[in-house]
């Protein structure tokens, strides 16, 4: 661990970023630039005192499950954030295995949608991120592990729990989309990727998923207007926008709805909710 090539890293990269680079409010007047210790903490779930410790060079070597919450909260590149890793006396992790990484420029646009449901995704179908509205409507996903990280995955495996949000008439069109679009996955990364090792899976548990993989669909596919059944809220029809990274590994997923109607109203009272469960209020 080189704790001074840490500390300079991070202190400088702080220096950058300014509150509504990351999705937070000005505040009051500042008096140096860039973010402050206790707001880069804040974004990285970590306590300001241990975060502080790193930047005056004292404190102890940071896991990779904490350097992983650094490189997010400081908006870092994948390049970035391997250098972050190793100068912290750690390995860079595997790209393609790793859930940890997210595109800094989606994450940026993610970081200034509070009023609707956004969320960033990979080709496994795995919610990296999620702001408040996306929870409310597709449910915390932060607790999971394993493949039971992977939306795919649960839709083939636990259908019971994952397709009640679809209406059975658009179920699928929703599984074939899925399929889809992990065989786009498969296709860039290789049979031995994580992608290969997911459609190895699957094709075990589920006779449907493996019905469909032999129907060799590609695509990364977001339908353009679908409806969303929420559990206080009924169906909610909403338009799908998808903004992709350059090369494709990744997708922030918008979803809005036409002013003043009925769906727009009910998008509005999921912002208001976040993560919070209608039926606690």
């Amino acid at each position: 661990m080189d704790r001074d090539a840490l500390a300079d890293f991070l202190l400088r990269h702080r220096e950058t970023l300014r509150p509504g680079d990351v999705g937070l409010s000005p505040g009051a007047r500042r008096r140096t630039p860039g973010l402050r210790r206790e707001e880069v903490a804040q974004l990285a779930v970590m306590s300001t005192d241990y975060y502080t410790r790193l930047e005056q060079r004292r404190g102890p070597q940071p896991s990779t499950v904490m350097l992983a919450s650094i490189a997010r909260a400081l908006r870092l590149t994948a390049e970035e954030r391997d250098y972050l890793f190793r100068v912290a006396g750690h390995s860079a992790p595997d790209r393609a295995i790793s859930t940890d990484y997210v595109a800094p420029a989606l994450l940026r646009v993610l970081d200034r949608l509070a009023d609707t449901p956004a969320f960033i995704v990979d080709g496994l179908g795995r919610h990296l991120v999620q702001n408040g509205p996306a929870r409310a409507l597709f449910g915390d996903v932060d607790h999971l592990t394993g493949w039971e990280q992977s939306a795919t995955y649960r839709w083939f495996v636990h259908p019971e729990q994952e397709r009640w949000r679809y209406p059975a008439d658009d179920q699928d069109r929703q599984g074939r989309a899925l399929v889809a679009s992990l065989r786009a996955a498969h296709g860039a990364d290789g049979a031995h990727s994580p992608a290969g090792e997911l459609v190895r899976e699957l094709s075990i548990r589920s006779e449907e998923f493996a019905g469909l993989w032999a129907e060799h669909e590609v695509g990364r596919r977001f339908e353009d207007h679908k409806v969303l059944n929420h559990a206080e809220l009924g169906a909610i029809e909403v338009d799908c926008q998808a903004l992709f990274t350059e090369d494709g590994s990744q997708a922030l997923v918008v979803l809005t709805a036409p002013p003043r109607s009925a769906a727009e109203g009910k998008l509005q009272l999921l912002a208001v909710l976040g993560t919070q469960e209608l039926a606690d209020r």
